[in-house]
């Protein structure tokens, strides 16, 4: 394929809606970066995961994101436990064309949600691509300056005051929506607490963020904004603990 996103499409296909271990040789380094909870480092740990995989296993893809060599899986996952979760994922695709490195966040889904929304519904084509410069210096600056920097103040010079659509499941439309969410984790003692940003990935008016910090624990936050006009008017995100132990050393940034 001649481009990341083609794939990293193509390889999931083969590897997660196939099933087929015999894809890890086609679209994998052999010096393959893990960064996940759930598999071991190198091609081989992703063969096992695979050939793993019970039999209703699938994935429903939500939207897809590419920026430059990194490109951004959003979608359910069907039987890798009890309950579907929610995931981003992250891939790296080398010079070569195979996968190389990547990261994940994973989170239960939830069918009650304060907005009435899903954690995956509502827009998910990119048709904004000549702004995508613009919308990931502008979430760059929202995250330096409100999730890391606590300046709540200047909000507003960010995220619509008219439409603010919430797909966090604790958190209803609307900044009025997310301050009663945020209180309600702090009275819980899930204080937001961002402290480092590692990557800001772009593609038209969608941008993702993959951050470390605490909430109540500490969490790996990945969150996905939707840029109109000029202001953030759209979020989703995966909350993630933090494990104590992963089968690689790679850690999970």
């Amino acid at each position: 394929m001649s481009n990341p996103k083609n794939t990293v499409l193509t390889a999931a296909a083969e590897l997660f809606g196939e099933k087929d271990p015999s894809a890890v040789d086609r679209w994998v380094s052999t010096d393959y970066t893990q960064h996940s909870a759930l598999a071991g480092d190198g091609p081989e740990a992703l063969r096992q995961l695979v050939a793993g995989l019970p039999g209703d296993f699938r994935y429903e893809g939500a939207r897809v994101l590419a920026d430059r060599d990194l490109v951004v899986l959003h979608g359910t996952y069907f039987g890798f436990g009890p309950a579907p979760l929610v995931g981003f994922d992250i891939f790296r695709v080398d010079g070569d064309g195979k996968l190389a490195e990547h990261w994940d966040a994973l989170t239960p889904v939830v069918t009650d949600t304060a907005s009435g929304r899903t954690q995956t519904d509502g827009p998910a084509d990119v048709t904004e691509v000549e702004k995508t410069e613009a919308n990931r210096a502008l979430v760059a600056e929202f995250a330096e300056k409100v999730l890391v920097g606590a300046d709540y103040s200047v909000l507003t010079d960010y995220i619509s005051t008219e439409t603010y659509r919430q797909h966090n499941p604790e958190a209803a439309d609307g900044l009025d929506g997310f301050g009663t969410a945020a209180a309600t984790w702090a009275e819980q003692g899930k204080n937001l607490v961002y402290k480092n940003v590692h990557k800001v990935i772009a593609e038209g008016e969608f941008v993702l963020l993959q951050s470390e910090g605490e909430f109540g624990v500490p969490v790996a936050y990945y969150d996905l904004f939707r840029v109109a006009e000029g202001k953030i008017v759209e979020h989703w995100d995966v909350i993630a603990p933090v494990p104590a132990d992963l089968p690689h050393g790679n850690g999970l940034f």
